[in-house]
């Protein structure tokens, strides 16, 4: 008797835990990680001291925490592709926003939406929807998606520097949404797969 297929999902578990992994590296690099290579050039440049720079994350961070219920509910619904490609949209919408803040509430107000980026696109959203993928059988793929994050850092602080040093903090946010335009973007909508349907709870 021949054995039937394997899911689409269960098949493309290693390549969709693979692209998620290097959506988690660009996200967490371009956001959690930004202001440890760019706070210091943003607030020369700008005049404004180093702490109201930094309080960019920390407001983006408060928010993301605020609606993160929000976009759990929103994975539970409707899987995590359209979450987590609202989140690409999202961080690449802040970080243009960012590289032409001249103001400091135009800056604070392109971290709120890095806020809400940070929110449908880290590890939150990441785990979330391989659990609405794999249910329980998400630990193994939820902890190499935890292993690809770790090298955020090690991939972007280099890359930031190198960004700033040839282009100035304003190209370097620029470059990012880029990124998230070019790469992540296209990983969540042609990678994630859609979800099976929700079994009712117990």
């Amino acid at each position: 008797m021949k054995a039937e297929a394997p899911a689409p999902v269960q098949r493309n578990r290693h390549v969709l835990v693979t692209a998620l992994g290097i959506t988690q590296i660009l996200a967490w690099g371009s956001s959690y990680y930004l202001p440890a290579v760019l706070a210091a050039p943003i607030a020369k440049d700008t005049g404004w001291s180093l702490a109201l720079v930094v309080a960019g994350l920390s407001c983006g961070l408060l928010l993301a925490g605020l609606v993160s219920p929000v976009t759990g509910r929103l994975i539970q619904r409707h899987g995590g592709r359209p979450v987590l490609a609202a989140g690409s949209l999202l961080l690449a919408a802040g970080h243009s926003l960012l590289a032409t803040a001249t103001v400091y509430p135009l800056y604070l107000s392109a971290w709120l939406l890095m806020g809400l980026g940070m929110s449908s696109s880290l590890y939150d959203a990441g785990f979330a929807t391989l659990g609405r993928l794999y249910g329980r059988a998400a630990r193994g793929a939820i902890t190499n998606l935890t292993l690809f994050g770790g090298f955020a850092s090690t991939v972007c602080w280099p890359l930031s520097a190198f960004l700033v040093e040839h282009g100035g903090w304003r190209i370097a946010c620029l470059s990012y949404a880029a990124i998230h335009l070019a790469v992540c973007l296209p990983l969540h909508l042609w990678v994630i797969p859609p979800p099976p349907p929700a079994t009712p709870a117990r």
